[in-house]
């Protein structure tokens, strides 16, 4: 037999294809409308991982206080048992810090003072003091050498419960310095965001539509964070089965991210048909008791290590149809850009 070759039949590509710029324009349209299907998901998405349980009556005023800390206090144990010096140490203001220093220092030698004197000046050797509160300045005085190991050698112990008492006082002494400079060490080396922001959030005309709004920046000099994200949880108040709960939902950002913080931020979150927002009146702001969780996370040079940062906004700190009012400007010369802070909270009604 013959070998017959059979040609296979060409398949034409028109012909099981859509030609190239049909199948541009069906791709082009289908990711067209799985965008606008996955922001109207993200709208109106609910964030059920707050750590805020939703039940309306458990709570009392905000969620998060405006410097970022939680608004609650924990009962049910000791004091002793909550409480944990090293974090207050690390996170108190620096007036109480420093106050709490000085007051220690002048609490322990007062005390360290009344041992002296109870244990009899005539254990020390070398005081003059001829009054009562002669002898008490000198066995002050004694004390605070001793505490700090200065030791200027006036005022000496010559007997045993002096020299107990000043050996107990010198070591705690050098212990307390020791604790103290980490402690100081620890305050330095703790990254910190340096952020400041809005004392309102403005609901204010966006585009064609209306966008709620807050800003913020970095107020320290050559203190600018690289790879800033932002996040905005709303919470509110929605009648379910006829039982009024909180929900918490992920408000959608213009922008939830930036490269640099050289300048101030403006937040917005459109409020379109699919926000959780939509149609809402200033009295319907405060009737659901909205509040607005912001959590800002950000990469600092100087630590080189993240920070993060929180704030919120309730429904009063919430300003209708107000514009921020621009915050920069160019020098005299136009050559450098000057970001005014003190303009961080103005704006102007519309």
């Amino acid at each position: 037999m013959k070998n017959v070759k059979m040609k296979a039949a060409p398949i034409s590509p028109i012909s099981s294809f859509p030609t190239f710029p049909t199948f541009l324009t069906f791709s082009y349209f289908h990711i067209i409308i799985m965008a606008l299907h996955k922001r109207s998901e993200i709208l109106s998405r609910v964030n059920n991982d707050t750590g805020f349980g939703s039940n309306a009556g458990s709570y009392g005023g905000r969620f998060v206080n405006r410097d970022g800390t939680f608004n609650m206090r924990k009962e049910g144990v000791s004091f002793f048992t909550r409480f944990s010096i090293y974090h207050t140490m690390l996170t108190l203001p620096r007036w109480k810090f420093a106050g709490v220093i000085l007051c220690f220092y002048f609490g322990i030698n007062l005390f360290f003072a009344g041992l002296y004197l109870l244990v009899g000046m005539h254990q020390l050797e070398g005081w003059i003091a001829a009054t009562p509160w002669q002898k008490f300045e000198e066995a002050y005085f004694f004390s605070t050498e001793t505490f700090t190991t200065v030791g200027y050698g006036r005022v000496n112990p010559i007997h045993g419960g002096a020299n107990l008492v000043a050996s107990i006082e010198s070591m705690l002494g050098f212990l307390s310095f020791a604790v103290a400079t980490g402690l100081i060490y620890g305050r330095f080396a703790k990254p910190k965001s340096y952020l400041v922001f809005s004392e309102n959030a403005l609901v204010s005309p966006f585009e064609e539509n209306t966008a709620l709004m807050f800003r913020f920046a970095s107020y320290k000099d050559n203190h600018i964070l690289t790879n800033v994200e932002i996040k905005v949880t709303l919470a509110m108040l929605v009648e379910e089965n006829g039982k009024t709960n909180y929900r918490f939902y992920d408000l959608a950002l213009e922008r939830s991210r930036v490269d640099n913080l050289p300048m101030n931020w403006t937040v917005v979150h459109a409020i379109t048909d699919e926000s959780p927002l939509a149609g809402m009146s200033e009295e319907a702001f405060k009737t659901a008791d909205v509040e607005l969780y912001v959590l800002i996370r950000g990469f600092d040079d100087v630590y080189s290590n993240y920070v993060l940062q929180r704030t919120s906004y309730t429904y009063h700190e919430i300003k209708f149809n107000r514009k921020f009012v621009p915050m920069y400007r160019d020098d005299a010369e136009g050559n450098t850009t000057i970001l005014e802070l003190h303009k961080l909270n103005e704006f102007k009604t519309i």
